[in-house]
C-alpha cells in the first residue's frame, strides 16, 4: 500500500446500526456456505447510491482518502470501490463491518479481490487461504492476516519507499521475519511495485512536493501574508500521494536536496 495509517473517521451512528441489521441478516443463517451466498447478494442489494446508509458510508471513506478521492491503496487513482479488507467470498460475518471498509479503485481492488493469507494458527506459516473458483465453499484455515491493515496500522512501519531510485516499497524488517512477510505480502498482492505507472506518479509527487516546499519557503522570505502561507501549506497537505510526503520528511536527513529544504522550513517536519 503506498499507503498510510488511514485518519480514524466515525461512521453516523444511524448508518452503523443499519450496517449491523444488514449483518444480522447472515449471521443467523447456520451454514457456512449459505452466509457466503447470502454475503455476495446482501452487499450487492445494499452497496448502491440509493441506500441512505451507503450513501454514508462513502462519505465517511471519502474523508479517509488523500486529495480528491484518491484511493487508499495507491494513492493515485480516483476511489470508488467500497473494498473489504478481509474478503466477504471468506468471511461473510465482517460483510457489513464498517471497520472492515476502504476506499479503493477499480485497478488496485481487482488485483486484490479475494486474495488472502493468514499466519496459521496450526503451524505459524504463511498460508494462501484464497479459494478458487469451484473450489469447496468451507471455512478458511485460521491465522492472523498477513495483509497490513491501514485503518489500523502503519504500513511505514514495515516498509519504506525508495526515494533515492526505484520508487518501489521495500520490507525494512529482516527478512524471513513476520514483517517483513506481511510487507512484501502485502506489496506483491496489490502490485505496487509492478505498475509502472504508479512509479512514475510517485516520482512526480516527489517533484511537486519538493516544488511546493520551495515555493513556501520563498514566499516565507518576501514576507507574505500568514492565510498566504497557510494557503500553501493546505494546498500542499491536500494532494495526493500522502506517503511520498511521509517518506520525505523521514528520510530528509540522508537527502542532501530535502535535508536543505528542511532546514529553512523545520516547521514541515510536522505538516
Amino acid at each position: 500500500m503506498e499507503m498510510i495509517k488511514l485518519r480514524r473517521t466515525s461512521l453516523p451512528a444511524v448508518a452503523k446500526k443499519n450496517l449491523g441489521t444488514f449483518q444480522s441478516k447472515i449471521d443467523i443463517l447456520a451454514d457456512y456456505a449459505q452466509k457466503v451466498a447470502a454475503a455476495k447478494t446482501q452487499f450487492s442489494l445494499r452497496n448502491n447510491r440509493r441506500n441512505q446508509t451507503f450513501v454514508e458510508v462513502r462519505k465517511a471513506l471519502t474523508k479517509m482518502c488523500a486529495g480528491a478521492r484518491r484511493c487508499v491503496y495507491c494513492e493515485d487513482s480516483c476511489a470508488d470501490e467500497i473494498e473489504h479488507i478481509k474478503p466477504k467470498d471468506l468471511y461473510p460475518e465482517s460483510t457489513f463491518l464498517w471497520e472492515n471498509y476502504v476506499y479503493a479503485c477499480g485497478p488496485c481492488n481487482g488485483p486484490k479481490n479475494n486474495h488472502f493469507a493468514v499466519f496459521s494458527a496450526a503451524t505459524g506459516l504463511t498460508t494462501d487461504i484464497t479459494r478458487g473458483r469451484g473450489e469447496p465453499i468451507v471455512e478458511p484455515e485460521l491465522g492472523s492476516p498477513v495483509l497490513i491493515n491501514p485503518r489500523w496500522e502503519d504500513p511505514l512501519r514495515f516498509m519504506e519507499l525508495d526515494l533515492l531510485d526505484t520508487f518501489f516499497f521495500l520490507p525494512t524488517k529482516p527478512k524471513g521475519s513476520r514483517d517483513w512477510e506481511r510487507a512484501d505480502y502485502t506489496i506483491k498482492v496489490l502490485k505496487l511495485n509492478e505498475r509502472d505507472v504508479l512509479l512514475k506518479a510517485r516520482k512526480e509527487a516527489y517533484d511537486s512536493y519538493e516544488a511546493r516546499l520551495s515555493h513556501y519557503i520563498t514566499l516565507r522570505k518576501e514576507g507574505e501574508a500568514e492565510t498566504r502561507l497557510r494557503t500553501s501549506v493546505r494546498a500542499l497537505r491536500r494532494m495526493q500521494h500522502p506517503t511520498v510526503w511521509k517518506e520525505m520528511k523521514r528520510q530528509h536527513h540522508v537527502i542532501p536536496a530535502l535535508s536543505r529544504l528542511f532546514v529553512d522550513a523545520p516547521e514541515a517536519l510536522a505538516w
